[in-house]
């Protein structure tokens, strides 16, 4: 009997009573079945969380609909449809984070050919029970040919979940070893730490000793329980399983290679629907009493006290990353400073109603953006970029500044482009324009991109100095302090007098590996003296 040929993507499964039956079949199928993958809806994005699906199953699609909405790094973009066609599938939920490649959606494709077609076999339990169907490329063999079954070997299963076994795997570490720190099931950092180069044998003595009674202790309620729940839990590389099971499996977050078995198909273990029931709601049980013992634990050793949880995910995570990165590889340097700006703000008073009609709204924004692209002319070696890559600095002619701006989802970073090139109120207008699509998390991934330069406005919140952390791959951020009344000296015709005056604060981060102390303090003493006068603004 010759092989089953594939026509698949992934899983092939075909009769070995009716191949040419199942041939001429295939050819008669008018309805073809598309397998979409997340695309890379980024520059090198590696995930993105499914916000929310614009389309069910049994939907029609044209292509280029959108179908879901991807929120990936700090934008949040549409994924359209590849074809026209009927949804038939939705592989992701809503909420759940999906790397880039993963099937996220399958469409039914009218009259589509190719290799882009996917056609489904008929697959049921019943049949693979009886050596009907296998996996790609293997051929069926005879019942009587099955190897015998393997003695099962009783014990308690370790309570860790099938992401912290894969990790165990691939660090080399034997799982019954590990001991739980806390929670009642074995963690990633408890892995991790018995891992660790740092970890000494007699530590890990004491870990196995500590795992060894932890497993004696979870005995006693596991002899209640059935077969299924008591055989040892392996790890295996390949399960051999047919497509139903595998996708009943998926959608109960369970991994075949952790199903314990006692079947197998052509010499590899061999998964039936019915194990994997078992098992997810053996697991569903060992949860429940997880959960049940953090509560015991929780209220037996100390008071409850208020608290929640929320993920870390999304932009919050990425801004984490980004300011990691930047705090860690460039040192950071604030330079701080002060700058008396009465007649900004008497500059201010008189433009603002002059932008009003205009129907601008015309903050103090515009102004330091003018004055730091004048003083960004004016000191040049603030306007560059390390390219650590190349091992060169990046000089640039253009200045473009970024705005740091606060949202319910954490901070994001708009550009306007040419600020050097731009009026005061187009500068103003196209500032409060992407402003306001941040915080209604509208703003493209294009418009935070091509920055020079950025400042934040602490002072807008309540604040005078600060130590802000550079948006690489810059060199520098400003940050500006509130603007406060505060008695100064005040030199006029020879004399000196003590007067109110509108005082603010400039904290200057830098990167010292491109600019020292010196650089900073000319660029500074640059800003001020453009803020002190805003009229040289308008020779710019």
């Amino acid at each position: 009997m010759p092989p089953c040929r594939s026509i698949h993507w992934r899983i092939t499964t075909c009769h070995r009573r009716s191949v040419s039956k199942t041939a001429s079949a295939k050819q008669s199928i008018s309805n073809m079945v598309r397998e979409f993958e997340l695309p890379d809806v980024g520059e090198g994005v590696a995930e993105g969380e499914l916000l929310r699906w614009r389309v069910e199953p049994g939907d029609a699609v044209s292509e280029d609909q959108p179908v879901a909405e991807v929120e990936t790094d700090k934008a949040v973009v549409d994924v359209p449809s590849p074809v026209d066609g009927v949804v038939e599938e939705l592989r992701a939920a809503e909420g759940e984070m999906v790397p880039v490649g993963d099937v996220i959606i399958v469409f039914r494709v009218d009259g589509e050919d190719g290799p882009k077609a996917t056609e489904t076999a008929p697959a049921d339990d019943t049949t693979a029970g009886s050596g009907q169907q296998t996996e790609v490329g293997a051929t069926a063999q005879p019942a009587e040919e099955t190897q015998s079954e393997p003695a099962i070997t009783q014990r308690v299963q370790v309570p860790a979940p099938p992401s912290v076994r894969r990790l165990a795997r691939e660090l080399g570490v034997d799982i019954s070893s590990v001991a739980d720190s806390s929670s009642g099931r074995i963690t990633e950092p408890d892995v991790r730490a018995y891992a660790s180069p740092e970890s000494s044998t007699q530590e890990r003595s004491s870990q196995q000793t500590t795992a060894a009674e932890q497993r004696t202790q979870q005995a006693a309620p596991a002899q209640s329980v059935s077969p299924a729940q008591t055989r040892e839990v392996v790890d295996r590389e390949t399960t051999v399983a047919v497509p139903k099971t595998r996708h009943i499996a998926a959608e109960e977050g369970i991994d075949l290679d952790t199903v314990p078995t006692d079947e197998q198909k052509d010499g590899e273990p061999f998964v039936t629907l019915e194990a994997v029931q078992e098992y997810a709601e053996a697991q569903q049980q060992a949860q429940q009493t997880d959960r049940d013992a953090v509560v015991e634990r929780a209220a037996a050793d100390e008071p409850a006290r208020p608290e929640s949880r929320k993920p870390y995910k999304g932009i919050r995570q990425t801004i984490g990353a980004a300011m990691t990165s930047s705090k860690y590889t460039a040192p950071h340097v604030t330079h701080q400073d002060e700058v008396d700006v009465t007649a900004l703000v008497d500059a201010r008073s008189t433009l603002r109603r002059e932008a009003e009609a205009q129907d601008i709204r015309l903050t103090y924004m515009p102004f330091v953006m003018k004055a730091c692209a004048a003083a960004l002319q004016e000191n040049p070696q603030v306007n560059v970029s390390l390219d650590e890559a190349n091992e060169e600095i990046v000089e640039k002619q253009y200045y473009n500044i970024g705005v740091a701006t606060a949202t319910d989802d954490g901070l994001l970073v708009p550009v306007v482009e040419n600020v050097d090139a731009k009026g005061l109120l187009e500068v103003a207008s196209e500032t409060n324009e992407k402003t306001q699509k941040a915080r209604e998390r509208s703003l493209s991934p294009e418009e935070m991109r091509g920055g020079t330069f950025t400042i934040s406005n602490i002072g807008g919140i309540g604040g005078e100095y600060g130590t802000p952390i550079i948006n690489q791959p810059e060199s520098a951020i400003l940050a500006l302090g509130e603007i406060k009344k505060k008695p100064r000296v005040v030199e006029a015709d020879g004399e000196e007098t003590i007067e109110p005056r509108h005082i603010m604060t400039l904290s200057l981060s830098f990167d010292h590996r491109v600019l020292d102390g010196a650089d900073a303090a000319q660029f500074t003493n640059s800003i001020q003296k453009y803020l002190q006068n805003p009229n040289l603004l308008l020779l710019e």
